[in-house]
This record gives structure tokens, sequence and C-alpha cells, in this order.
């Protein structure tokens, strides 16, 4: 005999207002007449329901980043990049969120590391007038959501602890729009604004400290030009405690009597897989997209790619890194390397590429690409580009794939792609392992005992000496290295303060 399940809920009532009854309708209307609907458009377009009972806060928040454009550089399925609960676990494994769900604090974790601009307030540490000057203002714009955390129980509704987006407000009401990413349980609903704050103002028993609201918004720029933590990776854990935790502990054991032992003790000790922690950011593209020009938004990224890496080469830490791991004629060994590590890049962007053309996160066939090669671009007036390009093969047939090279406009007469106008100087070993250094927070040297050293590796690491753009790549990477630090010692709850991008 068939059983029937729970399908759906009476919405109580009051004391809310279901969005799609009359008296939901007219609320909706005064309040677009009123300017307090702006954000809805955007957040209703990118509404989701969340795919598992405990994922609210995932789904809040991947419908949000969402809204905001703010692109996740990774792919979601196939092709393309898209935030989805899915991929919202540097913070907290799926699992535990699924058997558990999520706390605030981790909630806002995820945010900083998804790369959006996070406000949080917890309600013991705000006001319900700070609360209503918030809605307000990301009510009336489309750059701005608020998320909130509460307890259902206030609103005579099933269930504890939940997160949904705020999609709209009425002023003259002071009702809110709550987007209520649970659709399998209720559907959208206005509540009294003083009853949502008495709703948030409640304790997670899961952590003993009150709930709260947070404003998301898009940085001013992408977080990452040309650098990035891999958070996503499996060893990231391992390799940030061996540089926040474990260096520090080694300089001090270490009798380092020059900045030539200081990277030697760090060089000789890092983890083999370091690279897979910090990584430059690639952009690959389908080649019948653009042929063989680059478009003005593509130049522009590349441009400002290649500035960065211009600026990283000009730091005296990357000549230091570099006359350590090239001594003999360094420029052009290194010079030789990167061409050979070019034809590398290549294959290894095109088996990427055959992956993810047929909906795989990589691709055991080791003979995917039919084809590799390295050519220059250039159109009238420009700079060349450097293109890595390749013919993925897959169940689906071929498919040409490029990745854009930043370049560093070094000239030297030993490289002979030179002739060809192109100077294929991507960002490399020493490249990487410089930003690296740079974004290692500044009391990792802290215990080197000689105080000279102490000095000069300090000017040396310092972001004030580096230019602007350099000094926000930085920090945005120091401060994922203190927020992943935060996560791994759960301390995220404790500082909702963000780190310093």
């Amino acid at each position: 005999m068939a059983m029937a399940g729970l399908y759906r809920r009476v919405l109580p009532s009051p004391p809310a207002i279901d969005f799609a009854s009359n008296e939901g309708k007219q609320l909706f209307l005064e309040a677009i007449q009123n300017g307090t609907m702006e954000g809805f458009f955007k957040l209703i377009s990118y509404f989701q329901t969340q795919s598992e009972p405990a994922y609210c806060g995932l789904a809040s928040l991947s419908m949000v980043l969402n809204a905001l454009a703010i692109d996740p550089g990774r792919k979601w399925k196939g092709p393309w990049r898209w935030f989805d609960e899915s991929m919202l676990d540097c913070c907290e494994p799926l699992e535990m969120v699924k058997a558990k769900g999520i706390s605030f604090g981790k909630v806002v974790c995820l945010a900083h590391c998804a790369g959006a601009k996070v406000e949080a307030f917890r309600s013991n540490l705000s006001t319900i007038e700070d609360f209503r000057k918030h809605v307000m203002a990301c009510t009336t714009s489309d750059d701005c959501h608020l998320i909130s955390s509460y307890h259902r129980g206030l609103f005579k509704q099933t269930g504890s602890g939940h997160f949904s987006p705020i999609g709209g407000y009425h002023a003259e009401k002071d009702m809110a729009l709550i987007l209520d990413v649970a659709r399998f349980k209720y559907p959208p609903h206005w509540v009294p604004l003083p009853l949502l704050w008495e709703a948030m103002n409640t304790i997670d028993e899961a952590t003993g400290l009150h709930r709260g609201f947070m404003l998301v918004s898009k940085l001013h720029r992408a977080p990452a030009l040309l650098y990035t933590l891999s958070c996503k990776h499996e060893s990231w854990v391992s390799i940030s405690k061996h540089l926040m935790d474990d260096l520090p502990v080694l300089l001090s054991s270490e009798n380092v009597k020059d900045i030539k032992d200081v990277l030697y003790t760090l060089l000789s000790n890092l983890p083999s897989n370091f690279t897979e922690f910090i990584k430059w950011v690639a952009e690959v593209r389908r080649q019948e997209e653009n042929g063989q020009k680059l478009s003005d938004e593509e130049k522009g990224r590349l441009a400002i790619k290649e500035e960065v890496l211009k600026q990283v080469q000009d730091t005296p830490l990357y000549k230091q890194v570099t006359g350590l791991l090239f001594p003999e004629d360094s420029v052009c060994q290194l010079k030789a390397a990167t061409e050979s590590s070019l034809t590398n890049v290549a294959a290894s962007i095109c088996c990427q590429g055959a992956g993810l053309f047929a909906g795989r996160s990589g691709s055991s066939d080791r003979f995917c690409c039919r084809h590799t090669c390295v050519r220059c671009y250039r159109a009238t007036g420009d700079n060349p580009a450097t293109v890595v390009s390749g013919t993925v093969v897959n169940g689906n047939g071929e498919q040409g794939v490029d990745v854009l090279v930043p370049t560093s406009q070094e000239k030297t007469s030993c490289c002979p792609l030179e002739q060809d106008g192109c100077s294929p100087m991507h960002p490399g070993s020493n490249n990487v392992l410089t930003a690296l250094l740079l974004a290692l927070p500044p009391q990792t040297w802290s215990r080197i005992k000689d105080m000279k050293v102490l000095e000069e590796m300090e000017n040396l690491v310092s972001a004030e000496n580096l230019p602007p753009l350099l000094q926000e790549e930085i920090l945005h990477l120091r401060g994922q290295f203190l927020l992943l630090k935060r996560c791994k010692d759960n301390k995220v709850e404790e500082d909702l303060a963000a780190p310093p991008f």
C-alpha cells in the first residue's frame, strides 16, 4: 500500500503573509513603487530550492553569489562556471553540513572563500535600527544582498535555525520579504521586521552564539588577478600548517646568517606538492568563439595579469628567489625552462579541457590532445599575446582550446622565441614562489634570531613597499591564508571580521 509523505506545509498566517496571496501581491506592488524591491529582481532570477534539508545556508549563499555575478573561477558542470551548493565546502565538509547543518560563522567564511565582500553582524552586537537600515540599503540597490539567520519558531513555523535571503522591504508596514530557500516546505513570505529581528536575536545551540545577518556584495575587482590559493586541493590543510605553523619554528631552530640561508631553509623543506596550493589563474576558451583574435575584455584582463607578473619580477625578493633557483646564467636557464614548460602547460590544459568538455573533472587519457603548440597573436597596434593552443579529443569529437598566458616583456638575447615578438615568461615556479613568500603573514619571519637578517627579510616581504596593483594581490592572498587558518583552527565563529583582502 502506498503511503503519502510530507508535501509542503501550510504557512502560518499570521504572522507571515504568503507572497502569492492578494495581500502579498499588494505589498509587493507598493514596495516596488517605493523603490524597496530593487534587489528582488536579481535574486529572483537565481532563486533556488536547497537540495538537502540542511543546505539552507549553502543554497542562500550560492543564490546570492550568482545574483551578484561573482565568477567562481572553476567549473560547475561541462564548461560552465556557476555557484552550486556542492562547490561550497572549503570551510565544512558537505557530509557534515548534510547531517548537522552549518553555523552562521562558517557561512560567512564560505562567502569570503568564494570571493565576495562580506559584512556580518550577530544580533547581540547590533540593533534593530541598524538591521532596518541595512535592509533598506540592500533592497534599494541590486549590488548588495542580505542573508538572515533566524529561528523559525518565532513565525510559528516548524523547524528551528534557518537561512534565507531577504528579497524586499515594505517601509510603511515595516515588513521584510523572505525568499525561503526551503520551497518544498514554505513559499516566499512577508514577515514583520521586528519579529524577524526577534527570530535572529536567538541562540544557536550548536555554537552557543547569537544568530544574525550578513551583507554580501561584490568586490570592486576580481579578488584574484593572477594568483590564488587552491583551498579545494586535498593537501591545503597540511601545506598551510607547514607554512604558517612549522616554518616559523624551523627558522628559529636554524642558524640563518643571511637571506640565502632563509630561502634555502624554506625551499629545502617545502612539501613536494606545494605548487598545488598556490596557482596562477589560467583563462581557457574555445577556439571557435574568438578565432585568432582576442576580445577587448580578454586583452584587458591579460594586460592586468601581465602587469602583476611584471611587478612580481621587479621585486628584490624575486631576484633573490631566481638567483637561488637558477644560480648560473639564471635568466637564460629560466627562459629555456619556461619554453619547455609551456609545452607541458599546453598538454595539461588540453587534457583538462578534454575532461571539461566531456563533463568530467579530468581525463585519464594521456593522449587526449592531437596537437599542442605555442603561438603569438598580434593585433594592429597591440603587444603580442602568448596563447597555448591544442586540440582536445573526447567522445563527442574534437575541440580546439586556447589558454591565454600572461607574459613578461623582458628581452634577452638567449630566447629564440623573441624573434617572433614573444617572451613566454608565464608565471613559473620562481614567480609563484615569490608571490607565496610575499603572501605569508608577517609573523612568519619574526622568530629569525639574527636581527639584521630579520630586518632585511621583513623589508623584502613588506606589502607596504609594493606597487598598488601587486599590493592588492598579495593582501588578498594573505587574507586567504588567514581565512584558511581560521577555518582549520575552527575559529570562524569567534571573529566575523573580514580578513585584510
